[in-house]
């Protein structure tokens, strides 16, 4: 998953996280929960993805890892470039973060926290319990609100789906 930016002097984090952003509602639009992820390196993206376990048939398909594997394809190596930054909307989970050590991020900045498997700042602090060969400094709460609405709008629209199908089937019980 490719995406074109041109070059401009005004790139900062939100600039990326809004591209990572597009990501997930990519992901949204089919039915995925709302994570996208995107990597760059000499103020390029160099890797971009969004969440799609459901439609790939794979457990492992998380933005961060889409994102990686993009990335690392289009550089014909496993290991990122000393600069290379990620942006993605939702804290990493356990085994997002250790590929991240895998393929030596530099950074990560991340949109908001997932308190039930988020594993950077929620429900566990990898990099601070653990030894590792590589570690990654990290930032939270770029776009944090958009980010944190936009999962929300997602949950509550599954919620209410789910709603009209329970009724549905009563109904038709009845």
């Amino acid at each position: 998953m490719s995406i074109d930016v041109t070059i401009s002097e005004n790139f900062n984090d939100e600039y990326w996280m809004q591209l990572a952003y597009e990501q997930a509602a990519l992901a949204a639009s089919q039915g995925e929960i709302p994570v996208g992820a995107v990597i760059v390196s000499q103020e390029k993206v160099i890797g971009a993805g969004y969440n799609a376990p459901i439609k790939q048939s794979d457990p492992t398909a998380h933005a961060e890892i889409q994102a990686l594997r993009a990335a690392c394809q289009s550089l014909n190596n496993y290991r990122l470039p000393d600069d290379a930054i990620l942006y993605v909307t939702l804290e990493p989970c356990t085994m997002c973060v250790g590929a991240l050590i895998h393929a030596r991020i530099k950074k990560v900045v991340f949109a908001t926290t997932e308190p039930k498997a988020g594993s950077l700042v929620s429900a566990r602090q990898l990099l601070e319990n653990g030894y590792y060969n590589h570690k990654f400094v990290f930032e939270q709460g770029c776009m944090q609100a958009e980010c944190s609405l936009q999962l929300s709008e997602f949950f509550k629209q599954r919620r209410e789906e789910k709603k009209k199908i329970r009724l549905l089937k009563t109904s038709l019980n009845d």
